[in-house]
């Protein structure tokens, strides 16, 4: 057997450790002093199924999962971050045997309060990794074999608008009929050509408050959507802006997989697609209806509770699971930056920060960090009511100000949340609702932010 302490010396209520050794269940840390402890009685012939000849490991710290920064960590393929310790494989007559690097520490006292913890000699469970490797295979195979005609409703309407529409009845229409995007008609093509979005009306108003001319609030009366269109390109064209190079419409056909429909929308970084007719025959409108993510999403769940006993990643914890955008704080990794703002923080800030980092949403929070709303890009269409964009200027507009506004248009919304403890079967069915496009992640006493999983982080962790 081969002893090893664990500690961690940097404070907090409660600590627990979980290591790849413990095929990442948790174990409770004692305190000593003024640091946490525990001890491993390692039995020979554990490590005989791990050839990268390391362990890696992670403390769950007042419930936050935390490293110790003075101690060697890595990052896993999933971007997953924990303290790695190099070991040794040696040789005897019966089994092959760990030996750890030991460190200059003073002899251990078991009455002193450590934890000793004796792991069990059968090799531990498939790590995480694997799970999610697997999962992920089986998710793919679900969305190969069904197409986007399974997910599309028999009977549905969809709203066109005439790009030749002037911008402002447009957006008009776009608030009333609750739309944050819809496809653009062109008569001449015989052929839906382009998305009117809530990002265009965004960039109009910029423009329009930032004294820099662009369309005059009485040139919206008789400006063309398609104007609009063109004229955007040569304003923002060289502008690190999403959405404005030239390109042809993106769209999928209804025989087309789901698998590749969702990678369409995530991988052009858009929020739906236009479904076209795959018959020769071209009579007609040839746009059936269009694909969303909350669509293929809930069809997925559908396929995932058949047999949920045999998918057990989806009991697991989204605080194990990279998945989602995270705080700094939490020690989770994550692709991009958690963006929040404050109340009194100019609106137009806020909207410049959904832009620039192509994002749809943005948590809101008081002082003290807690959350109290989120402002999206579609809360914009507010604005668009009675002209009210027209009575205001945007740049003296607070971000409580707007959401004042959204609640007098729209009335007041649930804020959809999450725990760090929720399972991933519980995030999944929670997005997988009409209207809940992320959750936002919360202390559960403070409300205090500490992350944001997106329908768009859902899918790109189902695909990999």
């Amino acid at each position: 057997m081969v002893h090893r302490r664990f500690s961690w010396p940097f404070g907090g209520q409660r600590a627990s450790f979980c290591g790849s050794f413990t095929g990442w269940r948790e174990c409770p840390m004692g305190l000593v002093g003024t640091e946490f402890q525990v001890v491993f009685d390692l039995p020979p012939g554990l490590y005989q199924m791990w050839s990268f000849g390391s362990i890696q490991y992670r403390f769950l710290v007042d419930g936050v999962w935390r490293c110790d920064d003075t101690k060697p960590v890595v990052r896993d393929e999933y971007g997953l971050i924990s303290n790695e310790m190099l070991v040794t494989l040696v040789e005897n007559n019966t089994h092959p045997a760990v030996q750890l690097e030991q460190s200059p520490v003073r002899r251990m006292n078991l009455d002193e309060g450590t934890i000793l913890t004796t792991m069990p000699p059968e090799p531990p469970s498939r790590n995480s990794g694997m799970q999610i490797a697997v999962f992920r295979h089986r998710v793919s195979e679900i969305l190969l074999h069904n197409t986007i005609y399974d997910v599309v409703p028999v009977s549905s309407k969809i709203a066109i608008l005439d790009a030749r529409l002037p911008v402002k009845q447009a957006f008009n229409i776009m608030h009333d009929e609750g739309l944050a995007l819809v496809p653009l008609w062109d008569d001449g093509q015989g052929t839906v050509t382009g998305m009117l979005t809530a990002s265009d009306f965004v960039l109009i108003l910029r423009k329009l408050q930032r004294n820099i001319r662009v369309l005059g609030h009485e040139e919206l009366e008789m400006h063309s959507v398609s104007a609009w269109k063109e004229a955007k390109l040569q304003y923002y064209g060289g502008a690190d802006v999403a959405g404005m190079q030239r390109r042809p419409l993106v769209h999928v056909k209804d025989s087309d997989n789901l698998r590749d429909v969702a990678l369409t929308i995530i991988q052009n970084e858009i929020s739906s697609v236009p479904i076209f007719k795959s018959s020769t025959d071209i009579s007609g409108i040839p746009l059936l209806n269009l694909a969303t993510l909350p669509g293929i999403l809930k069809f997925l769940c559908s396929k995932l509770q058949e047999q949920p006993e045999g998918y057990p990643i989806l009991r697991n914890q989204i605080s194990s699971i990279p998945i989602g955008t995270w705080s700094q704080h939490t020690g989770r990794a994550s692709t991009r930056q958690l963006r929040t703002s404050g109340l009194s923080a100019p609106l137009i800030t806020c909207l410049d920060f959904l832009l620039e980092d192509r994002i749809s949403s943005i948590p809101i929070v008081a002082d003290n960090g807690s959350l109290v709303d989120v402002y999206s890009l579609s809360d914009i269409m507010a604005l668009a009511k009675n002209d009210v964009y027209a009575c205001i200027e945007l740049e003296q507009l607070t971000v409580e100000n707007a959401l004042e506004l959204q609640y007098q248009v729209n009335g007041r919304r649930q804020c959809h949340t999450c725990l760090s403890t929720s399972t991933l079967l519980e995030v999944l069915d929670q997005l997988s609702v009409p209207g809940v496009r992320r959750l936002v992640v919360i202390e559960p006493m403070t409300r205090f932010v500490q992350g944001i999983i997106s329908l768009r982080d859902a899918i790109t962790f189902l695909l990999g």
